[in-house]
């Protein structure tokens, strides 16, 4: 399986070509999928580098770095954001380690990170630089999803397409049904979210709805866009949970005037959500979209999967996609998600298009 899963990452999700720069990166848990796409890649004719994490690299670096190695920027990860061609990012998580890391620090590292992270938003937004993210299957987040590795394994290659007789004409046919929803939507001003507990409305005047069909994530199944920052109005309920910078949140409601969060709870995750909400540009949100994937079935606590739930809603506090025409910045992107199967519509221009999980155009 990992040999299609190569093949569909470089042919297909970065469509690689020969003399292209390739940056892998990624941990040493997912060694058996970083040696297929490597040989695949090779043998287009592309320029590989790797970067592959160890155990408790991260944590020893937070612990134990002063003020001045926390501010500076690794040289090979800028160089490579700054010139790479393409960018392939796999998540293959180790367990929790046992290293605390002080909140002051990580504010530190966040702050120090901004400019690359800035450059990363920028390239991907202007097409200098094609990304893809993807996922090992690890114990960690199988354990979180309530899964055995195995279990967790078939779920991610059902996810990718990777159990279809062709994935890639499979995600080439899931592109041109996506391609009918973005120019519906593109034609259209005003964009209302509705179930029993929310009804949030919010422009998307002058702003581009993406078609996301495996080319920037794997898997992925989506459409989205920016709203206009400050015409976000009303209150939503994400009933899904969510995992940002490692900690679980759930239940979250949010209240939202002229763009801005102007009150906010969560059922679980208060305290995190409150720190994070006093990062600049947190209080705004910086993606809408609607989830396609109707292989994905199940919440996991992996936003890569998750946020893709075919029948779901999803918005992001935080960065904007500059792609999507959005002007929000922050040195955070959240995103929150919100089940539509049930007592649910979404209307454009008032026009109800989608009720209850399912398309009606």
């Amino acid at each position: 399986m990992w040999k299609s899963y190569a093949d569909l990452l470089v042919n297909y999700s970065l469509y690689l070509k020969k003399g292209e720069h390739l940056y892998i990166r990624s941990t040493t848990l997912a060694e058996p999928l970083i040696s297929e796409v490597y040989k695949a890649a090779i043998v287009i004719g592309a320029h590989v580098s790797v970067q592959i994490d160890f155990f408790e690299q991260h944590e020893n670096f937070m612990q134990n770095a002063s003020d001045e190695q926390l501010t500076e920027v690794p040289l090979f990860h800028k160089q490579a954001i700054e010139t790479c061609d393409a960018y392939l990012y796999i998540k293959a998580p180790f367990p929790e380690s046992s290293i605390s890391i002080s909140s002051d620090k990580r504010r530190i590292r966040q702050e120090a990170l901004k400019e690359i992270n800035q450059v990363y938003y920028e390239r991907t937004a202007s097409g200098s630089m094609k990304r893809s993210l993807c996922q090992f299957p690890t114990e960690v987040d199988a354990k979180r999803a309530g899964l055995t590795l195995e279990q967790f394994s078939n779920f991610v290659f059902k996810a990718c397409g990777l159990k279809e007789n062709n994935p890639v004409s499979y995600w080439k046919e899931l592109s041109k049904k996506q391609q009918k929803y973005v120019d519906f939507l593109n034609s259209k001003t005003t964009i209302r979210y509705k179930n029993k507990n929310s009804d949030i409305s919010f422009s998307v005047l002058g702003r581009t709805w993406i078609n996301s069909d495996g080319k920037t994530n794997m898997p992925s199944g989506e459409v989205f866009s920016s709203p206009v920052e400050d015409t976000v109005q009303g209150k939503i309920y994400f009933d899904y949970p969510t995992v940002y910078m490692g900690k679980e949140v759930e239940g979250i409601t949010l209240q939202v005037k002229n763009g801005e969060v102007v009150s906010w709870n969560a059922k679980k995750g208060q305290e995190h959500m409150d720190q994070l909400l006093r990062t600049p540009g947190a209080r705004f949100f910086g993606e809408v979209a609607i989830g396609t994937n109707y292989n994905i079935q199940r919440a996991t606590k992996n936003i890569l999967f998750d946020e893709k739930i075919g029948g779901t809603i999803h918005m992001a506090l935080g960065q904007s996609y500059g792609q999507t025409g959005g002007k929000n910045q922050s040195s955070i992107h959240w995103d929150m998600i919100c089940d539509m199967k049930n007592d649910a519509e979404i209307l454009a221009d008032e026009q109800v298009f989608y009720r209850n999980g399912q398309w009606l155009i």
